[in-house]
């Protein structure tokens, strides 16, 4: 839905935003929980719809283990793009804008973007005191939903892709939503969003509805 100060006429552009993490990167908190050993860091926001219980939850686990930002920073060196995720954003990028809309955090995500070759990336920001993550601040709130409709406020039309509970109310925001990677108990309850797992089959759905 475009912003009513839009002319009716006006032209209408296409824009794909993707969530990061189980889309185009591993899971950086189950990375962790990998290395680390603590298994309750495996919790993700494919189990927690509730963003703010799941973080106050790792930054509990965080604190009683002394694990630190540079701990983690060290895990996310380490990791590189799922299988085939680099040549679908080259290839989506070659066709439209490509915008990234993640829960991670900028301390986070720099390592993985050079992988991904520096796309634009919209996150949150960590609170940190002596190599402590000792807090976190959201950019807003629902920021991925409010992402696609500033997006339509500039006559976007906008096709989103994501596979977790903090991606449905982009999806189903976006003109087109579709869960991608998802696991059986998203795709169960939103049963109108599309489903695919397959890269070749996610760019010909994107492909198929730009305009």
């Amino acid at each position: 839905m475009t912003d009513p100060a839009v002319p009716a006429d006006a032209p209408q552009q296409s824009i794909v935003v993707l969530d990061l993490e189980g889309v185009l990167v591993p899971e950086i908190w189950i990375a962790v929980a990998e290395r680390t050993g603590i298994e309750e860091l495996r919790r993700t926001t494919r189990e927690e719809p509730d963003y703010d219980v799941l973080m106050r939850y790792r930054l509990d686990l965080l604190e009683r283990h002394g694990l630190t930002l540079s701990a983690i920073h060290e895990v996310i060196g380490g990791l590189e793009p799922l299988p085939g995720a680099a040549g679908f954003l080259a290839e989506l990028r070659a066709r439209t804008q490509v915008v990234i809309l993640s829960d991670t955090f900028e301390q986070f995500a720099a390592p993985l973007m050079a992988q991904l070759g520096w796309p634009t990336i919209l996150c949150h920001r960590l609170v940190v005191a002596d190599d402590r993550i000792v807090d976190y601040r959201l950019r807003m709130p629902d920021p991925k939903r409010q992402a696609v409709r500033a997006l339509h406020g500039l006559n976007y039309r906008v096709l989103a892709a994501g596979d977790s509970y903090n991606d449905t109310t982009m999806l189903l925001e976006a003109d087109q939503g579709v869960l991608f990677h998802a696991p059986d108990n998203v795709k169960a309850e939103f049963p109108q969003l599309t489903a695919l797992d397959a890269y070749d089959d996610l760019l010909t759905h994107l492909v198929a509805h730009l305009t």
